[in-house]
């Protein structure tokens, strides 16, 4: 390695020396890097510990060291995370890739055991548990079993992952979600490994397959989410290229309020970044106010970076971070370790600490945060707790959409005609023997589910004590309500029982149903079946209450279209309540036994009373105990018979697991990049098309193309599992690409769902299906959007779906950051109106035959006449338009990526030895 700035130095911390990166030893040549955010040193510290002449080298340093806070990014850099997280949605897949890239070595006469991950690779598989059973004590035990049975084969092609490579571990089924475990239990803070020259210490930094691993940003951890590809490239040896982004401060000040939680505040931050614009940009929080937030608080607003917009959102190593470390039970050896390193580094934060220079600043005065919640459909729409009746009211006739099949008599139809709005208000039901009645606004799914809020005890405890003084008053949950308390760790529940409070969180029927993601990803489970037949009978616009962080259309629950995020006591007073519209201010949530009114006051806990409960029942010991034995998992996961071998026995007949097709018939040099000519538009979409959009999620409807696909192979609709645990088979995932039931798709009128025109015949039918006759042709295909294109989860599957469906390109507005990285990973091209301009005012109708001309040039000569290239497109008439439109491939690396194919082909080719 070289050492252009002469930083490399030694480090004592109890009677061990350790090689580190010297930042200290750049501001004694005179370099000032008080100025510099604290993410960027981190990315300096890397750049100096990496640098190697070729991927990293003194010119990338500099650029760092020169950092201009208002200057719009243009360096490009290579950053080297420490390790790489998976949760196992996404990381099955990602094994399936490492694997596949094992036989495709073989084919090319290579070594397979050279395929391996090159940093740790740690694997949390919290994301298959679904809701089927709650509000029972048997819940958790057959929510697990049935887990077990439904994947059984994902969990032993993970456990074959374990034996056949190097470096990679994974946290068994029903132990937490990826992010609290993270938080808990596997960030280091400060690493450490065995290097050429002996004991190197580093910062900890992560990229992960999800993308809320920012949740880890609230531990100091620099780390963001990436698209599978991304993290597989990362896994392998290369390293994240990406531009020195640039850094918006923002200032917090003053504590919160009584009765605010940690949750109000979160979702007021994730408002007003939003609002401020932070796409691409790092977020570091600072001032006053830091200092009164828990770690636990800070990861709360961690979590949310996704929802705001930011690459990440940091806050810096202070004594709160120590204090951490060692209340979760971190060895006494590694908690002295960070502070001596981030000290030494001039990376630990007191009071008198000088504020760093920014791009940009806004402040937030933490006393004037107020409780609300968010939606009904985006994470980023704040409404005031007093507000939500109206807002709920106010977007109903939006919502009030019933569905009827689709009349189109099309090829595979899954979509649905939007039919008049229903005037009917209320249906009665009956529940359990108890007679009720539906109608709009109906709160019928209360879930405490695990991703922004169950790794922060004080919303936890709230929650519990709101539901014990509930009890006390003789209040029980509405009977149409489906409940469910899905922890983010073990040591939730030892807390939650450990004051007492499981009791009467179980009496309102929040029994804990899994350890895992559960609602927030859409595991929601089927509603009960009085009730999902009044929804569909009343064509009723219901609503869910969650504590998660995403909202998105479709995701929750298919049948419920209102949608909104809420704190932990919150959704436990809802689920009281039954209902959205109402005040809680001046309306009860429900009858004591007395007789008389309950309001939300009633039941809210003081800020004394839920400090006083944690201070009884949270211990160091609940995480030691927890984490003791954490990779050893249940009997059932031991018991796994493991098949042996540096490549895997893939079972033709399977349809959870398949070899993917990303590198059939590779040669060992890629083929020139050709223009692309006579393409098609699969999908003319709008504004805001979430991953979830775009990428199979959620249940598989028997109708579909994937589940009609599943029966011809014998599978009964009972058996299809979801689309999430089939993640490992290409033939299932491209079959529900585009397949959300909510997508509307512009090339036809009043449709929502997966379906698109077959513009030859001007038929209508489902987009894969169409797909599959415009490939059987041989024609090409794009898809044209609108702003902020591929926002949401980080989806490798939104990007590999509609490769897979042959799409080459995509045209939109604007991107969210991780799926154009994803798009240009698996070889699309994502081309970008120029400003003020749009597939409307540009009169396309989404019809037309469309050349992309320029782009082989581009990539031929790494785009050094620029990034404009020339659209034509040419209508039924002979009528050609012609306009201009930006290549977003940003870096020289992703040019090299897409002349490749991807970055998987480049990965192989260059592991095989044909890259240099």
């Amino acid at each position: 390695m070289n050492d252009s700035f002469r930083a490399r130095t030694q480090l004592e911390v109890g009677g061990k020396t350790y090689k580190i990166a010297s930042l200290k030893a750049l501001e004694q040549q005179g370099r000032r890097l008080d100025r510099l955010p604290w993410s960027l040193r981190i990315l300096l510290e890397n750049l100096l510990r990496n640098e190697d002449g070729l991927a990293v080298n003194a010119a990338s340093i500099e650029a760092i060291l020169k950092w201009s806070p208002k200057a719009e990014p243009d360096q490009e850099i290579a950053f080297t995370p420490a390790r790489v997280l998976l949760q196992d949605f996404t990381g099955v897949p990602v094994v399936v890739d490492l694997a596949a890239m094992r036989d495709a070595m073989v084919a090319l006469g290579g070594d397979p055991n050279k395929i391996n991950p090159g940093v740790p690779l740690e694997l949390v598989i919290d994301h298959s548990v679904q809701v089927d059973y709650f509000a029972n004590s048997d819940a958790l035990a057959k929510n697990s079993q049935l887990e077990f049975e439904r994947n059984r084969e994902r969990y032993l092609f993970l456990r074959w992952g374990q034996q056949a490579f190097q470096n990679f571990r994974a946290v068994p089924p029903a132990t937490g979600i990826v992010h609290q475990v993270n938080v808990e239990y596997l960030a280091r803070v400060v690493m450490t490994k065995d290097g050429p020259n002996g004991l190197e210490a580093f910062p900890d930094t992560v990229v992960g397959t999800d993308s809320h691993t920012t949740m880890v940003n609230g531990l100091a951890v620099l780390g963001w989410g990436v698209g599978g590809i991304e993290a597989e490239a990362a896994m392998l040896g290369q390293p994240v290229s990406m531009l020195v982004p640039q850094v918006v401060g923002f200032k917090l000040s003053g504590e919160l309020p009584e009765g605010a939680t940690a949750t109000d505040l979160v979702l007021r931050v994730t408002e007003l970044l939003r609002k401020k614009g932070v796409v691409g940009k790092f977020v570091e929080f600072f001032g006053p106010g830091v200092a009164s937030l828990s770690l636990a608080d800070r990861a709360t607003i961690a979590n949310m970076a996704p929802e705001y917009g930011a690459t990440c959102g940091i806050f810096p190593v202070d004594q709160v971070t120590l204090d951490y470390l060692r209340f979760t039970g971190r060895s006494a050896e590694q908690v002295a370790l960070v502070e001596a390193y981030m000290k030494a580094q001039g990376l630990f934060v007191t009071a008198s600490t000088p504020t760093p220079e920014y791009t940009d600043t806004l402040e937030l005065e933490l006393s004037t945060i107020e409780p609300a919640m968010a939606g009904p459909k985006r994470p980023q729409d704040r409404v005031a707790l007093t507000a939500l009746k109206q807002n709920f009211e106010t977007n109903l006739p939006g919502m009030l959409v019933g569905a009827k099949p689709a009349k189109s008599g099309g090829v595979g139809a899954a979509g649905v005609a939007v039919a008049e709005p229903s005037t009917k208000t209320e249906v009665a039901i009956t529940i359990d023997g108890e007679r009720c009645t539906l109608r709009h606004g109906s709160v019928v799914l209360a879930a405490i589910t695990s991703c922004t809020n169950t790794s922060n005890p004080s919303v936890l405890v709230a929650a519990g004590l709101v539901a014990k003084k509930a009890v006390e008053l003789g209040l029980r949950r509405a009977p149409w309500v489906k409940t469910s308390l899905a922890p983010g760790s073990k040591v939730v529940t030892a807390y939650l029982q450990e004051a007492g409070l499981t009791p009467f969180l179980e009496q309102l029927g929040f029994h804990t149903v899994g350890y895992g993601c559960t609602t927030c990803i859409g595991n929601s489970g089927p509603l009960p079946e009085p009730v999902a037949k009044g929804i569909d009978e009343g064509s009723l616009v219901v609503a869910a209450v969650l504590s998660g962080n995403r909202n998105f259309e479709g995701r929750v629950h298919a049948q419920i279209r209102a949608n909104y995020l809420a704190s932990p006591p919150l959704v436990v007073a809802y689920a009281l309540a039954g209902r959205v519209d109402f005040d809680p201010k001046t309306e009860s949530i429900g009858t004591g036994k007395d007789g008389k009114p309950v309001y939300l006051r009633d039941v809210w806990p003081s800020q004394k009373e839920i400090r006083d409960a944690i201070a009884r029942a949270v211990k160091p010991e609940q995480f030691t105990s927890t984490y003791a034995n954490v990779f050893e998992g249940s009997a059932e996961w031991r018991a796994l018979a493991v098949p042996k071998g540096a490549t895997y026995t893939w079972d033709p007949k399977s349809t959870y697991i398949k070899r993917a097709p990303y590198f059939d018939a590779m040669a060992k040099q890629p083929a020139p990049f050709a223009d692309i000519r006579g393409a098609r538009v699969l999908a003319y979409l709008g504004d805001s098309i979430t991953t979830d959009h775009i990428s199979p999620a959620g249940n598989i409807k028997a109708t579909s193309p994937a589940g009609k696909w599943l029966q011809e192979r014998g599978v009964k609709p009972a058996d299809f599992n979801q689309y999430g645990a089939r993640r490992g088979h290409d033939e299932v995932m491209a079959r529900g690409t585009f397949a959300n039931a909510r997508i509307k798709n512009k090339l036809l009128q009043g449709v929502e769902g997966g379906e698109t025109m077959y513009l030859p015949t001007n038929t209508q039918m489902a987009i894969h299906d169409a797909a599959a006759k415009y490939m059987a042709e041989k024609t090409p295909l794009m898809v044209l959007a609108g702003k902020e294109y591929g926002s949401g989860s980080s989806r490798d599957w939104a990007a590999k779906g509609p490769l897979l469906q042959g799409v080459r390109a995509v045209i939109a507005e604007s991107y969210e950051r991780i799926h154009r990285a994803n798009l240009v990973g698996m070889g699309i091209v994502p081309l970008q109106f120029l400003a003020g301009e749009t597939a409307e005012s540009l009169g396309l109708t989404g019809r037309e035959r469309f050349d992309v001309l320029g782009v082989a040039e581009g990539l031929a000569s790494g785009f050094k006449s620029g990034r404009e290239v020339t659209v034509r497109a040419l209508d039924d008439a002979g009528k050609a338009k012609e306009f201009r439109a930006r290549v977003r491939i940003d870096t020289p690396q992703e040019v090299v990526y897409v002349r490749h194919g991807g970055i998987l082909q480049y990965v192989l080719r260059k592991l095989a030895g044909f890259v240099q």
